[in-house]
């Protein structure tokens, strides 16, 4: 299943991505995610899977696209039966508004392969692979930052740690910065800030603080193909949420890892930059067509690949490529 689909994969997040950037910098944050939810949709019925939406866009009276249970693909007897996680516009916020770090984003497993995670917050910690079993969510700042520079061979002032520019982070922001190390804050997009933070060379380190949760199952999908580590504990807010929690089978307080999110055996991951950000670059349109970014893995095949696409959008487009 892993090999048949992860090219197939990418060109989903493609051409959400390549949707999704024709409205960048124009203000319409609704607009954006239609127009990435719809090319995304278009060609996962495309694929021959029976894929379920397991992470999506809301419950099906709230978000009338990729919904949770939607079922796409073409079906059929020789269809992969799969979940799915999708963020088709992950940083719609962002995107609308021309800034950095607006990606498309797909993770799809086996059935059962991904954590139904409720559209809640949590707690999250994401380092990279030197780092994994030697911090934890629960010890204070300090001892992370300084357990993740030790892994790293840094000292804690080297440290660059991505957090969401919230108002609820203010404690977390002041902790990281008393114990001498650096903040970065953004204004959405901790998917592709946790990838950024497990790939080398990104120029981050973690990442730090409370975001979605259905975001969290995502990024768990990609540490288990990068070999990073995910901790998050699920933040309910009232008891209705609580209810919802216990009916998807998730524990309140519990410390969940990257293999509790992400337990399939076969999980594919793909993401394509919408505009540029630090471990992908947006779209960019020539005359005839445009170029994407993206990257993409699978688990059991072991393989990461950085795909630079040239997209020809008319019909006997004949341009120069360049490297």
């Amino acid at each position: 299943m892993e090999r048949a689909l992860v090219l197939e994969t990418v060109r989903v997040t493609e051409q959400a991505a390549l949707a999704a950037s024709r409205l960048v910098g124009k203000g319409d944050k609704i607009a954006v995610d239609r127009a990435g939810t719809e090319a995304m949709r278009e060609v996962l019925n495309e694929l021959d899977i029976d894929g379920t939406i397991v992470i999506g866009e809301g419950e099906m009276d709230e978000a009338p696209m990729l919904y949770i249970g939607e079922k796409v693909g073409k079906g059929g007897k020789n269809a992969y039966p799969v979940d799915i996680a999708v963020d088709p516009v992950e940083g719609t916020t962002v995107t609308s508004r021309g800034l950095p770090n607006g990606v498309a984003v797909i993770a799809i497993s086996e059935k059962g392969g991904l954590v139904h995670a409720p559209d809640i917050y949590m707690d999250k910690l994401v380092v990279p692979p030197p780092a994994v079993g030697r911090v934890n969510i629960d010890w204070p700042i300090e001892a992370n930052l300084k357990a993740l520079a030790t892994s790293l061979n840094r000292d804690v002032e080297d440290l660059l740690i991505v957090v969401l520019d919230r108002e609820r982070h203010q404690d977390l922001i002041r902790g990281i910065r008393n114990a001498g190390a650096r903040v970065k804050l953004i204004g959405d997009g901790d998917v592709i800030a946790g990838l950024a933070a497990a790939v080398r060379g990104s120029g981050v380190h973690a990442l730090m603080g409370s975001g979605g949760a259905p975001e969290g199952v995502v990024t768990a999908a990609a540490m288990k193909c990068l070999g990073g580590e995910i901790q998050g504990r699920f933040l309910p807010a009232d008891d209705a949420q609580r209810e919802r929690l216990k009916q998807m089978g998730v524990t309140e307080g519990k410390v969940y890892r990257t293999e509790d999110l992400a337990p399939g055996e076969n999980i594919v991951f793909s993401a394509t930059g919408i505009t540029d950000g630090d471990l992908l670059d947006g779209v960019r349109f020539f005359g005839e067509g445009a170029r994407t970014h993206s990257i993409v893995m699978g688990y059991s095949s072991r393989i990461v690949r950085f795909i630079d696409s040239v997209h020809l959008l008319r019909k006997g487009a004949r341009v120069t490529v360049r490297i």
